[in-house]
């Protein structure tokens, strides 16, 4: 039980950040209105992407260094729920986007870079699931995974900074922080992030023992 205590700790955070994200009042922002609670949701997922795919590429580096498959395995797992909270970020922020920009899609710069930051870990799955022979696919797909993180670490913050943009924080546009915020939404805001982040590092953990166990089980069959 004590061992679990942070799995827990990330149920009741995201369970009280979707309750408190609905109910809570928030401050009445021009445009925004009450699409203002997505920010619960849509940057907390995008910050847990961020996180699985920093706990791949150690992995991938792990790997390299030691040659250990086991760190293989992690690397390939956290990529895979990364990936899954990145596509719920792209959902979220084009369902916010409806409401604030007037359609879900509008090719912005912050969405295109996005939806190329998610190609490219799909890339990274392909790559290591088209190949057999388990320790090459391990060192090529760690190799690609290392080059893989700062691109995406560019798309996502650094090149949509450099462009006209609509959101938030970008293209001279102010961060929501900025903006004067109530501390009701902070109270929200961030047990949501460190909710979000272990649940996904909670999910990553159970992928990695379920794949370890299927491997275990081929090798005896």
């Amino acid at each position: 039980m004590m061992k679990n205590w942070w799995k827990i700790l990330a149920f009741l955070l995201v369970l009280y950040s979707v309750i408190a994200g609905f109910l809570i009042k928030v401050p009445a922002l021009a445009i925004l209105n009450e699409s203002i609670r997505n920010l619960y949701f849509h940057v907390p997922m995008w910050f847990s992407m961020v996180v699985l795919f920093g706990i791949s590429v150690y992995h991938s580096i792990r790997h390299l260094a030691t040659g250990d498959m086991l760190h293989d395995i992690k690397a390939s797992q956290a990529v895979n729920v990364g990936i899954v909270l990145g596509i719920l970020g792209l959902v979220t922020g084009a369902f916010w986007a409806k409401f604030t920009w007037g359609q879900a899609w509008s090719s912005d710069p912050k969405q295109n870079f996005a939806a190329i930051a998610i190609l490219l870990y799909f890339a990274y799955s392909i790559l290591r699931n088209s190949m057999d022979e388990e320790q090459k696919r391990g060192k090529i797909a760690a190799v690609y995974n290392v080059f893989a993180f700062p691109m995406m670490v560019v798309l996502l913050f650094i090149l949509p900074r450099m462009q006209d943009s609509l959101h938030p924080g970008n293209g001279g546009n102010p961060g929501f922080n900025a903006y004067d915020l109530d501390s009701n939404m902070r109270l929200v805001f961030y047990p949501a992030c460190l909710g979000w982040i272990l649940t996904g590092i909670w999910i990553f953990s159970l992928f990695t023992r379920l794949k370890v166990q299927e491997n275990k089980i081929n090798e005896i069959n």
